[in-house]
């Protein structure tokens, strides 16, 4: 049950998932790279994107002690409800505009040892990530770019307990948090051959988190002009207390995008 409630915890306030990972859970401005056209007017591109990333920080609700958690992927999707991310982007000449959204919903539940209490304690966490923000490329030619970019995060994470049987039969307490961050950083793109390319982003920031940043490299695929695909590895942090909510956590792991443009 302490392992359950520290997952909820963590996916809660706000990180991670939404293909499968961890509250938080979560995000980056532009996973994965979106490829540019050629062409005059605006260039759209939409990827969803999954990540399995494990978790590892500090995390507490209701004023009590925090707890650490040191948990892998596997640990996470066993009580994973639904999980979904998507990343989008509108691009004219050296402008972009882009978002990030991840949601995340946990649940954990089991029964108490003697049921006087109670004979069920069920945790159930949501978590919500959304960036964004825009960028102009200070570098640009036929093989890539490299944009500065800047945008605002916002997260919100909530968690329940509830209780059934026993002296505590039908209470429920809820705990959470919204707050929002400014971050500022780079991405890039540089096509190594017609087909394959590389792509990062590095960005850090503060707000109501007294740290937040989200880093990643992969490595692309372009099947074709309306099609591609991208797989790497990323890795977040946001360190953020306020009225007894806690989560001082990293959440990192490889990450697997499919790219539409048009």
């Amino acid at each position: 049950m302490k392992l359950s409630m520290a997952l909820a915890s963590a996916l809660a306030a706000g990180l991670l998932i939404t293909s499968p990972v961890r509250a938080a859970d979560i995000t980056s401005p532009m996973a994965p790279e979106l490829k540019q056209t050629e062409g005059e007017g605006w260039t759209f591109a939409v990827s969803p994107y999954f990540w399995a990333a494990g978790m590892s920080g500090d995390t507490g609700l209701f004023g009590l002690p925090t707890v650490h958690l040191d948990m892998d992927f596997s640990d996470i999707l066993n009580e994973l409800d639904f999980a979904a991310m998507a990343i989008g982007e509108a691009r004219y000449d050296r402008y972009s505009i882009f978002t990030d959204i991840m949601y995340t919903k946990i649940s954990s539940g089991s029964g108490t040892p003697r049921g006087i209490i109670a004979d069920h304690v069920g945790v159930t966490s949501e978590t919500f990530a959304g960036l964004v923000g825009a960028g102009y490329s200070v570098l640009q030619d036929d093989r890539g770019n490299l944009d500065l970019v800047a945008g605002a995060r916002v997260w919100h994470a909530s968690t329940e307990i509830s209780f059934s049987g026993g002296i505590l039969d039908g209470v429920s307490r809820e705990d959470s948090a919204t707050w929002v961050d400014g971050l500022a950083g780079v991405r890039a793109k540089y096509s190594i051959t017609d087909k394959v390319y590389f792509t990062g982003w590095g960005l850090v920031g503060a707000g109501g988190a007294d740290l937040d940043w989200d880093v990643a490299g992969g490595i692309g695929y372009e099947f074709n002009d309306r099609f591609s695909a991208v797989a790497g590895y990323r890795a977040l942090g946001v360190d953020y207390s306020s009225d007894g909510f806690v989560m001082d956590v990293v959440q990192q792991g490889p990450i697997f995008g499919v790219v539409m443009h048009f």
